[in-house]
């Protein structure tokens, strides 16, 4: 890849505000602690502890930058960090060193930890689920979803991307998604997708949530562009999936069909099938677990 992922990050985007707002919600008033060690020039080790991906270093280096401190990365955004070479380290790889003011270090700790870990969990887990599809033969996309943490979206929707991802929909402008409740107000698929693309105009896609063969005709013949197979099972999404394809073989109409709902890396190999373009599933952001980090100053 030529560019780096930290290009997509606006340079004056609301994310650095908001890092001075976590930084701000740290410390509301007094730094006591900060007290105790003062300003003395000191250099930190930040160690990485578990095995997976490195992310979110444009969101830790916001954090130092907003601290007066300089830091050093020995690894690049993306770089998965495996096991083994955890265990040549005695359980922890140093992947970056912080310089500058000890209170200033201090400050700054917990809320780049924070970030690291969040965003590596995620980027880790979208790689995993991505390298086991991969190695399934499926040549589609795999997804993440819009059910991510409130004010943390970017990070997350970020993350996605380093994990190898395709980060869905980033909010509710960016793609029209008809699912059920709009269907039950507006009456029929054909009249919510009818509706949708007479304000949404030919530049934003719609995409219909269906839940049987017959509804996912029905959103295609209303000129929706993708159609979401909502929890169908395995052989039956196949089904429905090839079935579709066959149908539409000879026409005119031009769709993408995504597959959710309970998808997790422990059961997508049994649903994968190269008549579904897309899987999106919430399980590699929503609940993820994190990756470990820790910021150590170094003893003199």
């Amino acid at each position: 890849m030529s560019s780096s992922y930290a290009n997509l990050l606006p340079v004056n985007g609301k994310w650095k505000q908001q890092i001075t707002d976590y930084l701000t919600e740290d410390v509301p008033s007094f730094d006591y602690g900060a007290f105790v060690v003062g300003d003395k020039h000191e250099t930190a080790s930040l160690y990485m502890k578990q095995a997976g991906m490195i992310c979110g270093v444009p969101f830790a280096n916001e954090v130092f930058k907003q601290c007066e401190l300089e830091v050093e990365w020995y690894y690049k955004e993306g770089d998965y960090i495996e096991e083994e070479v955890l265990q040549i380290n005695k359980g922890r790889l140093v992947v970056a060193t912080v310089t500058g003011p000890a209170n200033k270090i201090l400050l700054s700790e917990r809320t780049a930890l924070n970030l690291l870990a969040r965003s590596a969990g995620i980027a880790t887990q979208s790689y995993l689920t991505k390298k086991l599809a991969d190695e399934h033969g499926y040549t589609g996309l795999i997804a993440g979803t819009r059910k991510t943490t409130p004010g943390l979206r970017q990070l997350e929707k970020y993350s996605m991307l380093v994990g190898g991802v395709d980060p869905h929909r980033y909010d509710l402008s960016s793609m029209v998604m008809l699912k059920d409740n709009h269907i039950t107000s507006t009456g029929s698929i054909s009249k919510a997708v009818a509706s949708a693309r007479s304000v949404c105009g030919f530049a934003v896609k719609i995409e219909v949530e269906v839940s049987t063969e017959a509804d996912a005709r029905e959103a295609i013949d209303a000129g929706a562009d993708v159609i979401m197979l909502d929890n169908f099972k395995g052989p039956e999404l196949q089904e429905a999936a090839c079935s579709l394809r066959a149908h539409y073989k000879n026409s005119n109409k031009a769709f993408l069909l995504e597959c959710s709902g309970g998808l997790t890396i422990n059961n997508l190999s049994t649903y994968l099938c190269n008549d579904v373009d897309i899987y999106s599933t919430s399980s590699i952001h929503q609940g993820t677990g994190i990756v470990d980090f820790s910021l150590k100053i170094n003893a003199q």
